[in-house]
């Protein structure tokens, strides 16, 4: 794990950053774009503000993709410790900027600086955390066996070349330009094209200045990150269809993963996209879990209403027992909705399509509101909704199983076991499934567990998912289509396995072998070696 002694550096050590200028950065140089110019919005008003943007053209893209691959075999020949020392490096610099950037991504994203300084604090450590991740050497996944014929095999895991990266516009720096997918494909050795987010532009250009500001005092090649700016389609596209990216990673919508998997399929050598797309992140509430309503219920409305509802593991689905029990705990739960207050949304585009998708649950037959909050300030803070239906009128309905985006929860009553088996076995795969329950509940709760892990990349006992702890262990994925690669994560040390494929070499002499694997690794990677892979000290 990275050290916990690093604090950000907001001043003195640092000249100002540079102001803005709404320019793509392709290998550490500005260069302005095309066609149409325009602006960030702030998200509070709806009021343009900053530099001028113009989308990158077709040949910056292009250039932008040559660039990567001119320089991805000099990134990945880099010894594990000088891109350890880049990947700390990008924190460094990001810390670097200060309060500024803070300021700059609240104004863009509505989000409150704590929870933007936070998400700072998230970013660089995910940056620090795969730092130390690459000098311990394991994620090269060295192993040395002897065939049944005595042949020697040894394997390593090469990175893929270059990425490209779609960050999250929920998170503007934990999912972005400098987020999750950047540190583990840099971490793997491949250089990052990364496409600027047209909700926070201004946040991804302060960022990808950050980060080529590291790039250039550590000596890494030039073509080892870019920043290409696009409010619409074509930029990403573009970006997806070149064939010198070699894989992509994207967080947001269910459409916009699902255009960018099609791209990606249709090249004539298609590529993978490590897509984390969209979940209702069911919550299954036991009998023996609603002993004590109350605090529970307030912790569920907490869950479901911070950060305005706009995490991608928002308790969206809330499957409740129907009988007495559930009745209190729902009351305990509108009771604690009723007195929330709606805060303002990522954009007006956002808290216009939350409106939307709650009316469009309410006009469900068999669906009641059970509670309303009232609306914030300004005209895109709509209030929290809890809204209620019966488990027949769920399943009759698909206009009830997809995601709404924002503070608004569906409450589905269930009887018995067998109809609560039902709905979660008819339900899409999710990113989490949470379990409520107690001793008394154990032989249910062991009938439901394998269905979770079926639907779910994190099964959580008690607690509420949209506490995503970056960590060696941690699963940020899950089954189609809350991802479209089930088998890996976008958060944790394990999210670096997206970006390498492992490379066997067979009879080589020891001279010829990449230097994880020779006799003499200077590197002192650790290494299954021997009958049964026992690990190598």
């Amino acid at each position: 794990m990275h050290p916990t002694h690093h604090t950000p550096r907001t001043g003195g050590l640092h000249p100002a950053p540079a102001p803005l200028t709404g320019h793509s950065l392709l290998a550490g140089r500005e260069v302005p774009g095309i066609g149409d110019a325009w602006q960030a919005v702030a998200a509070a008003t709806g009021e343009p503000f900053g530099p001028p943007f113009r989308d990158a053209s077709a040949a910056q893209v292009a250039e932008a993709a040559r660039l990567a691959a001119a320089d991805a075999r000099a990134y990945r020949a880099l010894p594990p410790e000088r891109r350890a020392a880049f990947l700390d490096a990008c924190a460094e610099e990001i810390e670097a900027l200060g309060d500024t950037l803070v300021e700059s991504a609240a104004r863009e994203t509505g989000l409150p600086p704590a929870r933007l300084t936070g998400e700072r604090a998230r970013t660089c450590g995910q940056l620090r955390l795969f730092a130390d991740l690459v000098r311990s050497g394991s994620a090269a996944g060295a192993r040395i066996a002897t065939g049944p014929s005595g042949t020697d095999v040894r394997l390593r895991r090469i990175p893929l070349g270059p990425v490209a990266v779609f960050g999250a516009g929920n998170f503007p720096l934990a999912f972005s330009v400098a987020g999750g997918d950047t540190a583990s494909a840099l971490a793997a050795g491949c250089p990052v094209v990364a496409k600027a987010h047209p909700a926070h532009p201004g946040t991804c250009e302060a960022v990808a200045r950050a980060v080529t500001a590291a790039a250039a005092r550590t000596g890494m090649p030039p073509g080892v990150f870019s920043l290409l700016v696009g409010r619409g389609h074509d930029v990403g596209l573009a970006l997806v269809r070149d064939p010198r990216i070699a894989a992509v990673g994207f967080t947001g919508s269910r459409a916009g993963g699902l255009a960018l998997v099609a791209a990606a399929q249709a090249r004539p050598v298609p590529v993978p996209v490590h897509a984390e797309m969209s979940a209702v992140n069911p919550v299954i509430m036991l009998d023996g879990a609603l002993a004590a309503p109350e605090e529970t219920a307030a912790a569920y409305v907490a869950s479901l209403t911070g950060g305005a509802g706009q995490f991608c593991t928002n308790p969206g689905l809330l499957l409740l027992p129907a009988g007495t029990a559930g009745d209190g705990f729902l009351a305990q739960a509108a009771r604690a909705l009723s007195t929330t207050e709606g805060q303002v949304m990522l954009a007006p585009t956002v808290a216009r399509a939350y409106t939307e998708g709650v009316r469009r649950w309410g006009a469900v037959p068999g669906v009641r509101e059970a509670a309303r909050g009232t609306a914030g300030p300004g005209p895109h803070a709509p209030a929290p909704m809890l809204l209620e239906c019966d488990a027949e009128a769920y399943t009759a309905h698909g206009a009830l199983t997809g995601e709404v985006f924002g503070p608004a929860g569906l409450v589905v009553r269930w009887s018995g076991t067998p109809q609560l088996t039902a709905l979660l076995e008819g339900l899409d795969g999710q990113l989490t499934a949470t379990l409520h329950a107690t001793e008394a509940d154990r032989s249910t709760a062991l009938e439901l567990l394998p269905v979770l892990e079926e639907r779910a990349g994190r099964v959580l006992w008690g607690g509420w998912p949209t506490g995503v702890e970056v960590c060696h262990a941690m699963v940020h994925g899950g089954p189609w289509p809350a991802t479209s690669s089930p088998g890996t994560t976008s958060v944790g040390a394990l999210a670096i396995e997206r970006w390498l494929r492992p490379v066997c070499y067979q009879s080589f002499p020891d001279a010829l072998l990449p230097p994880e694997l020779r006799a003499d690794d200077p590197f002192r990677t650790p290494r299954l070696a021997g009958p049964g892979f026992t690990p190598e000290t």
